[in-house]
């Protein structure tokens, strides 16, 4: 469809919603006073701003509620500051053109931890029903991201739209010895079925053989592959040396990758203090470095945020957020 025609369409659902007005029994209004309509570079169409009148004219500024907080979340779900969406319905929001809403105030269910957590089921076995609480479960407790196997991304992708969770998903995963092709391949796949952030493996063998050349192709193939979208590179630091965990963190940040990332979980070990305060002393404070394996609870949690963590992968996600212990066998 052209973009010319989508705006036609759009400035229609617009006209039409608008005639609807005075039919509302609360004299609620379901789109803004008449404005033009847009097309972003994206392809989405937007129409004027949501609260405020016409188009170019000064509104005046809401009301300040007095207990607003927008830098600590505190303020109501009914401040008008913060959640001027408040007076729309999903499906209005929708008609719109937006896919995703931010508030300021995200609810009962998120924690200062839950926004940098990957809540994460690679197990080989998970069905398709522990995916859908696993993305429910993000939904509720607005964790960064889901992390799940390529086979559900598309699912997870469908289940989390308009939530602003991400998914994730792994390649080369577990073992990391597929090819830089193959790699490549694998990621350009999973991004088209909806994968919001990469996390790949890196060639383990060939690092250890000091075969650098290899493992730097093989992670700016992958990096090549997934331009636009976040890519972490998992060193799988119980096999390395420290001499090793350097050189793989320096290949990162050479070929560009965003974050470093400590473990797949089915390695012989997990992310350690240690191996975060190395890794985000080589990478210095531009990259991401994302502990993963064995984050059972909310004080290993804070421990390796303080040694320079910015993100966390792990399937005991609720219960750091809560506060509790996680279950046995939980990665």
């Amino acid at each position: 469809m052209r973009d010319e025609d989508i705006k036609k369409i759009a400035e229609e659902v617009a006209r039409i919603m608008r005639s609807r007005d005075d039919a509302s029994p609360r004299g609620q209004k379901s789109l803004p006073p008449e404005g033009r309509v847009t097309m972003g570079s994206a392809g989405k169409v937007f129409s004027s701003p949501i609260v405020g009148g016409q188009p170019g004219a000064q509104s005046p500024a809401p009301k300040r509620n007095p207990e607003c907080r927008l830098e600590e979340n505190t303020c109501s779900g009914t401040c008008q500051s913060c959640n001027p969406l408040n007076n729309f319905t999903a499906q209005q929001v929708k008609s719109m053109g937006v896919e995703r809403v931010s508030f300021c105030n995200p609810g009962s269910g998120a924690s200062s931890i839950a926004g940098m957590i990957d809540h994460t089921l690679l197990k080989a076995n998970a069905t398709q029903e522990e995916i859908g609480k696993l993305c429910e479960e993000a939904r509720k407790y607005k964790f960064a991201s889901v992390c799940v196997n390529p086979g559900y991304v598309a699912m997870s992708s469908r289940l989390l739209r308009g939530s602003g969770v991400m998914v994730c998903t792994v390649i080369g995963f577990p073992l990391g010895s597929t090819t830089p092709t193959v790699k490549a391949i694998e990621a350009r796949d999973a991004i088209a079925n909806g994968a919001d952030e990469i996390d790949m493996v890196i060639n383990i063998g060939a690092l250890k053989s000091g075969n650098d050349a290899l493992v730097l192709d093989d992670i700016r193939a992958v990096r090549e592959a997934t331009r636009g979208k976040c890519l972490k590179v998992i060193i799988e630091t119980s096999y390395l040396t420290k001499e090793e965990k350097v050189r793989a963190c320096r290949m990162s940040k050479q070929a560009q990758a965003d974050f470093v990332k400590t473990s797949t979980g089915f390695g012989s070990g997990g992310a350690t203090v240690e191996d975060i305060a190395l890794m985000r002393e080589t990478v210095g404070p531009e990259m991401g470095v994302k502990a993963s394996g064995g984050i059972k609870d909310a004080k290993a949690a804070e421990d390796l945020i303080k040694a320079g963590a910015t993100r966390l992968g792990t399937s005991a996600s609720i219960a750091i957020v809560s506060g509790g212990q996680a279950a046995k066998g939980q990665y």
